[in-house]
């Protein structure tokens, strides 16, 4: 199932949430939804659901017009971040709610959710209560639970925000093969950019209820349109040289041991050991900060210690307009 955003809009009071958002999402793709906190990504994503009616502007389904349509009848599985499982029902129970309001008859119902534990790795779990779960069983419980009406559209709602880091890792590639072997169209919120990175097809950011920019991972980190976008999807140095202010990634300073031809000294402030790679930050000479990140080997040549004095070129520079270089809370 596709989806096509146009024009969508939503205020509250004087706030506004959503303005004049357009997006298209192609069938069977995973989507994610990137931008930092209160930018109206969770306000976007209800308004899909159904859970919001928008200002202005239509939500459009497969071709079909569903901005006015009611929640229950837009086909669509939605996941919160709370995961929201009923507490005083059993797995099979919560997997199967949906399909018991529909009246679909038990033993089918069983059936389905014996699949879906098949599907989401968790076989045998059925009589187990949600507090006899961790996080990011539960977790799993809450996508089998959206799935079980065999939706054509996925929403989630930063899914794994509340996880440790290991198992927020484990469950981007467990969601990945999820989405592999379902094919269901998925969207997927989320405020971590490496996240995004990681399990979408495409990416969408937000900031301040807009659309800054949207294609693949690769296109989004390699040709960001704005200074907002590099920062938000990956590290960037900010340096004012001679052509004025300059966007470089870390990987793109080069560092030396003796002066050359436009390269500007700095001395170490600080140095992360980064296994493969070596993070190093130099204070330069008038006050700015740059971080280099090179090669491990690279960094023992350099004899890169507290206090060494290194020599910085910069390598691919990108300049955006200056008041483009927004704040960013993630």
């Amino acid at each position: 199932m596709s989806l096509r955003i146009e024009g969508l809009s939503k205020r509250f009071g004087d706030l506004h949430a959503l303005s004049d958002i357009d997006i298209d999402i192609p069938s069977g793709s995973l989507t994610a939804l990137l931008g930092p906190s209160g930018c109206g990504k969770t306000t976007l994503l209800r308004t899909i659901a159904g859970f919001e009616l928008p200002d202005a502007g239509h939500v459009v389904l497969d071709g079909r017009d569903v901005t006015k349509v009611r929640l229950g009848a837009r086909d669509i599985g939605f996941v919160f971040q709370s995961y929201a499982l009923f507490p005083h029902l059993n797995v099979a129970d919560n997997i199967g709610f949906g399909l018991s309001v529909r009246g679909v008859p038990k033993s089918d119902r069983d059936a389905r959710v014996r699949e879906l534990l098949d599907l989401v790795r968790l076989p045998g779990h059925e009589t187990r209560m949600p507090h006899q779960l961790s996080g990011g069983q539960r977790q799993r419980i809450a996508l089998a639970r959206a799935l079980a009406a065999k939706p054509k559209f996925l929403l989630l709602d930063e899914p794994f925000a509340a996880l440790d880091l290991n198992v927020r890792k484990e469950l981007r590639r467990w969601l990945r093969s999820l989405h592999l072997e379902t094919h269901v169209t998925t969207l997927i919120v989320t405020h971590d950019a490496d996240e995004a990175m990681d399990i979408a097809d495409r990416i969408v950011l937000m900031n301040d209820g807009r659309i800054q920019q949207s294609g693949s991972p690769a296109e989004l980190y390699a040709d960001p349109r704005t200074a907002f976008v590099m920062r938000f999807l990956g590290d960037a140095n900010a340096v004012r040289i001679e052509e004025g202010l300059r966007y470089v990634r870390p990987h793109d300073v080069d560092l030396e041991r003796t002066p050359s031809a436009g390269a500007v000294p700095g001395r170490v402030q600080r140095v992360i050991d980064l296994g493969a790679r070596t993070q190093i930050e130099l204070a330069l000479d008038d006050g700015q900060h740059v971080v280099a990140d090179v090669p491990e080997a690279r960094a023992s040549a350099l004899g890169a210690e507290l206090g060494t004095v290194l020599y910085a070129t910069f390598g691919r520079r990108r300049a955006f307009p200056e008041h483009d270089d927004k704040e960013i809370h993630a």
